[in-house]
């Protein structure tokens, strides 16, 4: 028999390698662009996202548990998964249009829908919405970020 945590974690990471669908001019516009100095960290970024979507995948585990394939639970899957598209689309998304704006605009929606689902599944598991706290946390550190890219970068803007 399938485990939820195997269906969960097998959705996160096929949704997560969208993320690789970059082209190498895009990135090259990404690396190019001028950092804060205080961006001491960004090696450790993808790393940091990959426990945040641990997290983020284990709390979809404990909420599917409570209550499995009602219409409730469902809708929260889906926003769980409508949080990934969202924080996945960031870098491709940002990269093929070259905006920063438009990955400001993308991290922020991410923030708040962390939010939102996090007071959705407060209502569910409270453990549940503790392990979407590392997302509540560090979205806004990320949309920050690239904001102020924006003001070291206004032609990409």
């Amino acid at each position: 028999m399938i485990k939820s945590w195997m269906v969960i974690g097998g959705v996160a990471f096929v949704v997560a390698l969208a993320a690789n669908i970059i082209a190498p001019s895009d990135i090259q516009w990404f690396n190019r662009l001028q950092r804060p100095r205080w961006l001491v960290f960004e090696k450790a970024i993808p790393l940091i996202w990959t426990v945040i979507f641990i997290c983020a995948a284990w709390s979809a585990v404990i909420v599917w548990e409570k209550e499995p394939g009602t219409q409730e639970t469902w809708l929260r899957m889906g926003l769980y998964l409508l949080l990934e598209i969202v924080t996945i689309s960031y870098t491709p998304v940002m990269c093929k249009l070259r905006s920063l704006k438009v990955g400001t605009i993308i991290g922020g929606t991410g923030a708040i829908l962390s939010v939102i689902l996090a007071l959705i599944v407060l209502q569910v598991s409270e453990p549940a919405a503790l392990l979407l706290l590392p997302y509540i946390l560090w979205s806004p550190i990320g949309t920050y970020t690239t904001w102020a890219m924006m003001h070291l970068n206004p032609a990409d803007v």
